[in-house]
């Protein structure tokens, strides 16, 4: 009857751990850069850019960059942070 109810909760326990570290310096500059990127994504669409290409691709990338986050990819939301943030970039010219 016991290993029924500890099997399964150390397999949830297993599991958990897999996600990233929500403090660790990767986790924190994930947050960082979707914050800044939204800031720059809203200013973009401010200044009238919200029509290009480039804005609707780092759009889709902040909004996976977000689900990485959530998962604890931490890896993965940096860099779609950063392709997101040049595309921005590209999308005022």
């Amino acid at each position: 009857m016991r290993i029924q109810i500890i099997l399964p909760a150390l397999f949830f326990l297993s599991l958990t751990a897999c996600a990233g570290n929500p403090n660790s310096p990767a986790a924190r500059q994930c947050e960082q850069g979707l914050k800044t990127a939204y800031q720059e994504l809203d200013l973009a669409r401010a200044k009238g850019f919200d029509g290009t290409v480039e804005y609707t691709k780092a759009a889709g990338l902040l909004g996976a960059a977000k689900i990485q986050n959530e998962f604890g990819k931490y890896p993965n939301c940096i860099d779609k942070v950063q392709r997101a943030r040049q595309y921005i970039k590209k999308s005022k010219h």
